[in-house]
């Protein structure tokens, strides 16, 4: 329900109470047994929406296409749209398009779908006053274009006492969830700021945020770090949440550390509030054990969601998702309802306390945190979940027409993961490995596969090579390959070979994104192939993602973009697709100049072709600095095999200095090692990749770091496909350079360098080491509270 539903229902008995889509309706009664993925993949919501014009297409004039319908029970209002009605047959019919053997769809889908079938008949006979009606249900095969219908002719009266039972499964539910909005409301209209007053800059920047949701724009605020963000983004955008009538607010990051950070600052708003309940009950009874209990962890009268990955959440990810083999999906659907409505109680669902309440209803964790996406108010996640191809917030938003606020966190990352998201490849190590292992009822789609693949390259010799046009003959195959791992899936009862299972997840990516690519403009998107030794890779690459996210961002009542490195901020509008007058603010900062001292080594020059004479410069001026203020450095470089041959030069010349470095594949335990040695009195400089995992989304506040070395100015390594993006940029927007070096460089730069100031208590030093920081264009794009560069003198 829409909160704007909740508010109208306090003016009167007649104002609907609860509206709820037909869909969601069925999902919430209709559903029972297992958990079963097998029946997959779905088609993408491109692929449903053709399917169904096709279907509609081979009707009569006279058919009537996406029929809305809107039934009253009680206090419920049940609306939605049929996908098509034939009125000469009296027929109507609930589209369902689809791959693989529809023999082998599991019951308890079928059930529901013919759930929203007879729910949209019975609202057809109230509104064409109908005594019978012809209800069908049709599969339509996207792959051969074929209609399976079943069909059904059904009485009034049952019908209707089939919808009625429906609407009493739910309106208890619906009620209570009334309850809790009327409940949020009020206490987001009382919720106060949780610390005495606002560090400095942070309540410009909450006044930002709360008129941007008020006036309902999208707002880009580059605010430093060391402001406190999270909460001054999440604060207002709470009490906004009343008056504005939403009805969610999602967190979105691109950083586990951000998820954190909004749960400490959620944590914080509601442990305030508590403490103030707690003083007012105090005065009012003189009886402090007669305080009411908060619940730690939630603002008040909030529900909190974090979602996390699915391979994260999985507790058997050895075992396949259905309920003949994981027996947290047998019987999911049964054991959901009490589960669902313990975790509306428990009410802060982070990723442990949700995992135990799945795990006390034996249900998996991961699909009921998807299920709980339905019922709380604020959820935090990584940004896939609203701008990825089947982002699943943005596709509940539309689905229960909810009035929507995004906090976009780090949202410079934005840009890179747009692209990646909307970028697919094709592996030929990864499917040639997917064909050797096959089983034999595979052969024959790849085989069809390999051979267009083996034709493709044929026809495209080199090393690396763009496309003129995507290859169509290539794509038509991997469809043809997917369908054919779905009808495998369905008759396996355990779980297919990883090196497949990648393979299918791949193909399934090419084909959406495929789709995407042929819908806007050409000039976005490059299909390319790169030779590498024996093997070779097809990509589809998003050079500018604008087109994409600008629908999502369209879908949001107000989209609040942060960061410490938003900078310029048409770069940022061009890359994503914000509107050209969604406004740019700087936050002033928290810091003084005199608090960091910025160093120029304007005497070495970083470029690939001089580095072997800046190995020994930079050694020479890290030890100098090390030796003049001992503590903990962060050295950041352009490449592993830089970074290598400055630690061994300044191994050569001060072994003095205690040094440790980044290694190209770390896993989780050795990332925590590489930050453990920055502690409170140790010395050394830590060697780290720039735009890596250390060089940003890493807090070392105090004496934990007290520098930084930036040899290098970020810019993307000089190849055919950066060129290629920069030929793009250039087409578009008339800055080629820029767009595809310059400006992610800096935000590299400047990034790494944010990790030494993090409190306006810290003192520290910052050497940018290249020639090139001397330009005036490169020292724009530095925050403005940066003292002038001192240079160094050779």
């Amino acid at each position: 329900m829409s909160t704007e539903d909740a508010i109208a229902a306090s003016n009167g008995d007649d104002s609907p109470r609860y509206r709820v889509a037909v869909r969601a309706l069925c999902e919430f009664t209709a559903r029972a047994g297992d958990l079963d993925l097998r029946f997959t993949p779905a088609p993408t919501a491109q692929q449903g929406i053709a399917g169904h014009q096709v279907v509609a297409s081979r009707r009569g004039e006279h058919y009537e296409h996406e029929v809305t319908l809107e039934g009253r029970y009680g206090a419920l209002v049940v609306r939605g749209r049929a996908d098509g009605y034939d009125p000469v047959r009296q027929r109507l019919e609930e589209v369902k398009t689809r791959r693989g053997d529809i023999e082998a769809m599991p019951a308890n889908q079928r059930a529901l779908h013919w759930a929203q079938a007879k729910v949209y008949a019975a609202l057809m006979c109230r509104e064409r006053a109908l005594e019978t009606i012809e209800v069908a249900l049709v599969y339509f095969d996207i792959e051969h274009q074929q209609e399976s219908v079943l069909v059904e002719t059904m009485a009034r009266p049952a019908l209707e006492a089939f919808f009625v039972a429906q609407c009493e499964r739910f309106i208890d539910w619906a009620e209570q969830e009334l309850a809790h909005e009327a409940a949020r409301s009020r206490a987001l209209s009382q919720l106060a700021f949780p610390h005495a007053d606002f560090r400095p800059g942070q309540r410009a920047l909450a006044e930002s945020v709360f008129k941007a949701i008020s006036t309902r724009r999208d707002l880009m605020l580059q605010a430093p770090t060391g402001i406190g963000k999270t909460l001054g983004t999440l604060f207002p955008a709470l009490k906004a949440m009343p008056g504005q009538r939403l009805d969610r607010l999602f967190f979105l990051t691109a950083r586990t550390t951000g998820r954190r950070l909004a749960l400490e600052a959620l944590t914080t708003l509601g442990m305030a509030a508590a403490r103030k309940e707690k003083a007012a009950h105090k005065d009012e009874s003189n009886h402090e054990d007669e305080a009411p209990y908060e619940k730690e962890g939630s603002a008040p009268g909030v529900r909190t969601l974090e979602l996390i990955a699915r391979d994260k959440a999985c507790e058997h990810p050895e075992l396949a998702c259905h309920g003949e083999s994981c027996p947290l999906a047998s019987g999911f659907y049964d054991r959901l309802p009490a589960a669902r409505q313990a975790a509306v109680l428990q009410g802060w669902l982070d990723h442990a306390s949700l995992r135990a309440v799945a795990l006390s209803h034996r249900v998996c964790p991961y699909y009921l945190g998807q299920e709980m996406a339905h019922w709380c108010d604020v959820v935090i996640g990584d940004v896939n979940y609203w701008f990825d191809t089947s982002a699943m917030l943005y596709a509940l938003t539309r689905q229960h027409q909810w009035r929507v606020s995004l906090l976009i966190d780090e949202a410079h990352n934005l840009v890179e993961r747009g692209r990646a998201m909307y970028g697919a490849e094709f592996d030929q190590g990864r499917f040639a490995a997917a064909r050797r292992d096959a089983p034999a009822v595979l052969k024959r789609p790849l085989d069809r596969l390999w051979r267009q693949w083996k034709a493709l390259l044929r026809e495209h010799d080199g090393d690396y090579v763009c496309l003129e046009a995507p290859p169509r003959k290539l794509f038509n195959a991997l469809s043809q390959f997917v369908t054919s791992v779905g009808d495998l899936m369905v008759d396996t009862p355990i779980g297919i070979e990883s090196a497949l299972l990648d393979a299918w997840f791949d193909a399934m990516q090419i084909g959406r994104i495929a789709e995407l690519a042929g819908e806007i403009d050409p000039g976005h998107y490059l299909f390319d192939i790169e030779r590498r030794g024996r093997s070779a890779t097809l990509s589809l690459r998003n050079v500018v993602p604008a087109p994409l996210l600008a629908p999502r961002f369209e879908a949001a009542h107000a989209a609040i973009l942060f960061s410490a490195t938003l900078s310029p901020g048409h770069y940022y509008r061009d890359q994503l697709g914000l509107a050209a007058t969604t406004p740019w603010l700087e936050m002033a900062s928290p810091f003084e100049a005199g608090q960091l001292e910025v160093h120029l080594a304007g005497h070495i020059s970083t470029r690939y072709r001089d580095r072997r004479a800046s190995l020994v410069p930079i050694a020479e001026l890290m030890a100098c600095q090390f030796h003049q203020r001992p503590g903990n450095y962060l050295a950041f470089f352009s490449s592993f095999d830089y970074l290598e041959q400055v630690s061994e030069a300044l191994a050569n010349h001060a072994p003095d200095v205690p040094q440790w470095s980044q290694a190209r594949r770390m896993s989780e335990p050795e990332r925590d090692a590489f930050l453990a040695r920055f502690t409170m009195t140790g010395q050394g400089i830590g060697f780290a990749v720039l735009g890596g995992i250390f060089g940003e989304g890493i807090d070392l506040p105090g004496d934990r770091l007290i520098g930084a070395f930036v040899a290098t100015l970020g810019l993307s390594q000089f190849n055919p496909v950066n060129e290629q993006m920069k030929a793009r940029m250039e087409t578009l927007f008339g800055d080629g350079y820029r767009y595809a070096y310059l400006y992610p460089g800096m935000t590299r730069v400047v990034q790494a360098a944010g990790r030494v100031i993090r409190s306006p208590e810290d003192r520290g030093v910052i050497h940018l080491i290249d020639d090139r920081f001397r330009r005036g264009d490169i020292q724009t794009l530095f925050p403005s509270w940066w003292a002038l560069p001192v240079e160094h003198t050779t």
